[in-house]
This record gives structure tokens, C-alpha cells and sequence, in this order.
């Protein structure tokens, strides 16, 4: 029910952010999703892609710092207020977005994102009836 997440360490540089993606474009690794947060010295580059685990050995073999999350992947309508009505889900029950991102393909906008407790999130999802995408869902779009 969740989604691997890689959290990746970048330096602010130039040309640093460029030489992590080629290095999972010469493994044939496909970005699904990034999102980059960004501070003075450093960015952190969280990427949905299609071999986690892989891109995750290959990252450390390269010595880049990187971090595996488990992630919810929630799909929404394309509509204007279905994100809003998504996160109130999560506000009701208490929990907070520590982040979160998104995207639209095929018709469904995906919100990824991470609260301040997994397991919970997972209880509002089956109890509020959301639809969420696995790994494999999200690898086949």
C-alpha cells in the first residue's frame, strides 16, 4: 500500500542535480515523479522511479547520499478541490503532512505524500475509502 521514495542529498552546485539524473538515465531507471526542496548548501531530490531498489544501490554505489521513505500514493480526481478534500482526511483524523507533492497522467492527478504517522495515514485511507496506487500501479502509467 505504500510507495518507496528516494531522498537524495544534493549538493547546491553546479551541474550536481544533472549528473544524479544521468546517472539513473545510463541504468534505464524512469523518473516518475521529482520534487526538489531546496536550503543554501544543499537540495534534497525525491524522485519516484520505476526500480527503486535498484537506483537506491546504484546511488550508494556512487557515493550519494541517499534515503529509502515508504511514501503514500493517493490518486484524486482531476478536479479543481480534490486535493483539499483528499488532505482533509488526513487533518481530521489528526495528522499532519510533513510534505507532499504531485502530478497528473492518464486522466488521474497522484498525490504523493508523508504525514507524521504511516500507520494512521494507511487507517484513514482504508476508512475513508481512498483510492491509492502501489508500486506497480504507479510503474505501469
Amino acid at each position: 500500500m505504500t510507495v518507496h521514495q528516494i531522498s537524495i542529498f544534493v549538493e547546491n552546485k553546479y551541474g550536481k542535480l544533472c549528473e544524479i539524473l544521468a546517472l539513473l538515465a545510463g541504468e534505464q531507471i524512469r523518473i516518475i515523479a521529482a520534487t526538489v526542496a531546496d536550503t543554501s548548501e544543499y537540495g534534497i531530490l525525491r524522485l519516484i522511479v520505476s526500480d527503486p531498489q535498484r537506483a537506491y544501490r546504484i546511488l550508494k554505489a556512487h557515493n550519494v547520499g541517499a534515503n529509502l521513505t515508504d511514501v503514500l500514493a493517493i490518486a484524486a480526481p482531476p478536479s479543481a478541490g480534490s486535493f483539499v478534500q483528499t488532505l482533509s482526511a488526513f487533518t481530521r483524523s489528526g495528522l499532519s503532512v510533513e510534505y507532499m507533492y504531485c502530478f497528473s497522467l492518464n486522466g488521474k492527478s497522484i498525490l504523493i505524500l508523508r504525514t507524521n504517522s504511516l500507520e494512521a495515514a494507511l487507517e484513514v485511507v482504508r476508512h475513508q475509502h481512498l483510492e491509492y496506487l502501489s508500486e506497480a500501479c504507479l510503474m505501469d502509467l
